[in-house]
Order: C-alpha cells, then structure tokens, then sequence
C-alpha cells in the first residue's frame, strides 16, 4: 500500500514537504555546539569546489552543516531516482538544498549514474558545492565507497567530511543505524579536515584517500556523538568480513 501511495508525485511531494519542516523544526530547537566551523567558512569566503560526506544515517540534519546564503554556493545532494529518492528530493529542497537525481546501475539496469556524475562535475567546476553519503545507499554502514574519490580524482576538489549529533534521537534498527533527531535536544555539529586525491592518483592512492575519507568521517561522527553525550554508532564490518562473534555470556551468580 505504501509502496503504491509513493508512486504519487503527489504524495512523494507532500511527504516530503513535511519532513522538510519537521528537519527545519528539529535544527531551529536544538541548542548546537559546534567544532571546527573555521574550516568550512574559508571554503565559503573563497567560493571553492568542494565535496562534502556524511554518513547515510547522519542525513536528515546534514543542512544544518551549511550556510543559506546568497553570496555562498548552494549544496547540491545525490539522490536516487527510487520512489523513496523522491521524497528525500522534497525534504532536500524544503531546507534549502537543491537536488541532482542518479544512482549507480544495479545489474542492466541504468539508474542514471552517468548523468549524475557528469552534473556532478559540471557544478563542482563552476565552484557549487555537491554532497554525497559516501556508504550509500547500500553500505555496509560508515565504510566509504570509491565514488567520492573518483569524483574528486576527476575534479581537483577536495572531500569534507561532517557529523552531527544530538541527545535527543532515536537509532532505527536499519542497515544505517539511521538517526532519527527529536527536538528540544542538545547536539554537535563537527566538521573534519579536508581530504584531497591528485588528479593523477593511482588505484594504491585511491585507496589511500578511501581510507582516510573513512577514518575521518568516522572520527567525526564518533566526536559529535561524544559531545551531544550518546552512545557512539560503530561501523558495520567491511564488505566481504565475517561479522565478529556475539561475546559468551558471563555467567550469572545468585
């Protein structure tokens, strides 16, 4: 039934309309800390290229990352062409942020991919903004894939990794362990270091800048959890590695 309803653009509209306030409403009540703005507000006064990353499960407050303004470059976000892709598109939107629609191919099945990397490099080159969850949108959770490191291979721009965080939340049980922000609550808002890839790097570069777009993200989001004072989210095991076996239970005395 839901699955139908979504197929409305109707509905795909009013859906995400509403998250969209409700993300304005959750941002506008929380009281934020923030850490290492300094960075993002260089790239704002230069009016750079940039790629900014955040987790999958971190998405929903990722605006209050930025600056809505009009002599800074608006963030242009990657979202699928899936119905779901369609709801995101009106939330992104109703916050401010403007939208390129693709996803890579799933078996022979184009999704648009190659489209939405040539947009991607169209705008990076007239120095906007693009963001990316670099584990989406199907994990493993906190491992980054290769995509934003071919882009800013291909573009000279560099990654910014952020991370938000808040007391008040709800951790879903999906593969994300997507966070669900509530509001009156304390948060951190935490921008990392910047990550660059040489235009000519090679694959053992590529994946050197990999790991560390992943490190990074992880120690940011791990630090803003820390500070808003909740349980730090773990990343699931690599693609491919055996998940570690559940501890023995400690026995139980009387």
């Amino acid at each position: 039934m839901l699955k139908t309803l979504l197929n409305s653009p109707f509905v795909q509209f009013l859906i995400g309309r509403s998250i969209g306030l409700y993300m304005h409403f959750v941002g506008v009540t929380t009281r934020w800390r923030m850490v290492n703005r300094a960075g993002v507000e260089r790239i704002w006064a230069e009016r750079q290229g940039l790629i900014a990353c955040i987790w999958h499960g971190r998405f929903f407050l990722v605006h209050k990352m930025w600056k809505f303004r009009p002599e800074i470059q608006k963030p242009w976000f990657l979202i699928s062409q899936s119905r779901e892709g369609g709801v995101v598109t009106h939330a992104s939107r109703t916050v401010g942020a403007e939208v390129i629609r693709g996803s890579a191919a799933k078996g022979s099945k184009r999704k648009g991919g190659f489209e939405a990397m040539r947009e991607i490099l169209r705008l990076i080159g007239q120095n906007d903004v693009v963001g990316m969850t670099p584990d989406g949108p199907r994990g493993p959770r906190m491992r980054a894939g290769v995509g934003p490191i071919q882009v800013a291979k291909l573009s000279g721009a560099p990654l910014l990794p952020l991370a938000w965080s808040t007391n008040a939340r709800i951790v879903m049980s999906s593969w994300d362990s997507f966070i669900l922000p509530l509001p009156f609550g304390r948060g951190a808002l935490v921008w990392g270091e910047l990550v660059h890839v040489p235009r000519d790097a090679d694959a053992e570069q590529m994946e050197a800048a990999r790991l560390a777009l992943e490190a990074e993200l992880n120690r940011v989001s791990a630090e803003a959890d820390r500070l808003a004072g909740v349980p730090v989210i773990e990343p699931a095991p690599p693609r491919g590695a055996k998940a570690a076996p559940a501890p023995e239970p400690e026995p139980q005395t009387t």
